[in-house]
């Protein structure tokens, strides 16, 4: 497979898996038992289904998780579906789901002497309930991203249900104990999980230099938009935009935080025309706007929204090439900044949920089993089903 050669890449290496003898593609309606380490995978046919396949032995720097809570994301789907997102992630084979996983350490292997550093050198032990950060990174020094702390563009990243590498949607996982977060008592296995969405709005409020008392425009109330609405709410913006196509993600919105403004974006619209409604409802200029889409209509939104000197920050993924109000943009100085998933965030993300400065237990509407993730994933995939985050639970 190119692309695999060594280090990290060659330990998570998708053929140890697909060419192992106990992995097989489950039938429909085939159970297998209750220990057996089963997983959702989709392939290039644009199939979900099960799968079962090895259990694994943690190595050195290692520890064997049982993921007992696991999201499903917009990009699960899409590479279901749709098979890429741009030209580098292309589903050419099997490959499994999942990358918002939480977990509990089963098995720890040799050399695991301590988390990573903010968890002051206390040593990983069976039954320790953790985070799992899906991305990791070759952490050389040689890695100008891994040593100047950027490391969520290393070139040599392995995450986790990127095709070609496996995703943490599977009973049995191996990671590197440094790329686990140990959860709190007061910190459940799903909130756990939806600290990786919540690492992604984390890494836009920061990147975007929020400040307290900044009046916000946030595009699209999917679930990163809420989490990001959560994350605004939090860093202490007033007032607080949020704009969708449909009225029950508003309405989920308004739950989540009573004191936002919302506005329905009508299909028929133009950015122009939906920028004015978003202006009239804040009743004071904005300087920031953060788009959770990626959608052109919905980038335009957001530029015609902010004022003079303002930024639109860009977090949600859309098409290759899009086009943009240049003039618009170059007259009015407005900066137009993108984000590349996210670093250092898993400690923050766990900091405010455990201290009560973010709560994400109303985000999950949506639970199955592991068996039923191929259920799950339809669930996800439909708007009629009116779900905001589906989990699947072990």
């Amino acid at each position: 497979m190119p692309g695999i050669e060594s280090g990290n890449a060659e330990i998570y290496n998708p053929r140890n898996v697909l060419e192992h003898p106990d992995f097989k593609v489950l039938a429909d309606g085939e159970h297998p038992s209750k220990d057996a380490n089963i997983a959702a995978f989709y392939n290039p046919d644009h199939v979900i289904h099960l799968v079962q396949k090895p259990r694994p032995k943690p190595g050195f720097g290692q520890v064997l998780l049982h993921v007992r809570a696991n999201g499903i994301c917009g990009s699960d789907i899409h590479f279901w579906q749709h098979g890429r997102i741009g030209d580098s992630m292309v589903v050419r084979g099997e490959c499994g789901s999942g990358h918002e996983s939480a977990g509990e350490v089963v098995e720890v292997g040799e050399g695991v002497t301590q988390w990573n550093i903010e968890l002051n050198g206390s040593v990983p032990n069976v039954g320790d309930r953790v985070a799992i950060e899906a991305g990791v990174p070759c952490s050389q020094p040689s890695c100008d991203a891994c040593r100047t702390g950027r490391y969520n563009v290393c070139p040599d990243v392995v995450f986790f249900s990127t095709p070609p590498y496996h995703g943490t949607l599977t009973r049995w996982h191996l990671h590197p104990a440094q790329w686990l977060h140990r959860l709190p008592d007061n910190v459940s296995f799903e909130e756990g999980a939806l600290c990786e969405p919540l690492a992604v709005a984390l890494a836009g409020i920061e990147r975007s230099a929020l400040r307290l008392g900044d009046p916000v425009l946030i595009c699209g109330a999917g679930p990163i938009g809420l989490v990001t609405l959560l994350s605004a709410r939090a860093g202490g913006a007033e007032p607080i935009i949020i704009t969708d196509l449909f009225q029950n993600r508003l309405d989920f919105a308004k739950s989540l935080v009573p004191g936002v403004h919302t506005i329905l974006i009508d299909h028929g619209s133009t950015p122009k025309q939906s920028a004015e409604l978003i202006k009239n409802a804040a009743g004071v200029p904005i300087r920031l706007a953060l788009d959770c889409t990626g959608v052109e209509s919905s980038v335009h939104t957001a530029i015609y929204s902010v004022q003079f000197g303002g930024k639109v920050f860009i977090i949600g993924v859309g098409k290759n090439e899009q086009v943009f109000p240049f003039m618009h943009l170059s007259a009015n100085e407005i900066d137009v900044q993108f984000q590349y998933r996210y670093a250092n965030q898993y400690p923050k993300a766990i900091r405010l949920v455990a201290g009560g400065l973010i709560n994400l237990k109303p985000l999950v509407t949506h639970r199955f089993s592991l068996e039923e993730a191929v259920a799950a994933f339809h669930v996800a995939a439909d708007p009629s089903q009116g779900a905001i985050k589906v989990q699947i639970l072990d």
